[in-house]
């Protein structure tokens, strides 16, 4: 997967925005909460949330390790994303993306058309 890629994924899910935070990572947002984030500088990375259940075993996992600052809310950082199919890794963020629609309100996710 590459920068563009990934940005083609992530906009063709449902009530999807970009914005660009912290002057270089662009994060995708549902409702305003971010289920993905990737560096503009520098080589290519994400992060994205994964299921408690799944957090300790990703974030061993070679090309994959504990995000910064986001690890206490299990997410992780794929600092080589060559280490992932792409179909596993639009797997990974479409998972992260039902994560975080699921703690919105009912009443945005309604908003939103995504119930």
């Amino acid at each position: 997967m590459t920068p563009e890629s990934l940005r083609k994924f992530c906009l063709s899910l449902p009530a999807v925005t970009e914005d660009v935070k912290w002057g270089a990572d662009l994060c995708f947002c549902i409702g305003e909460k971010m289920f993905c984030v990737t560096s503009l500088e520098g080589s290519f990375k994400l992060s994205f949330k994964v299921p408690d259940e799944d957090y300790e075993e990703l974030s061993v996992r070679e090309g994959f390790e504990p995000a910064p600052y986001m690890a206490r809310n299990k997410w992780v950082l794929l600092s080589n994303p060559a280490k992932v199919k792409p179909k596993e890794l639009e797997s990974y963020i479409r998972q992260s993306y039902e994560l975080i629609k699921s703690k919105l309100t009912k009443k945005l996710r309604k908003e939103l058309g995504v119930e």
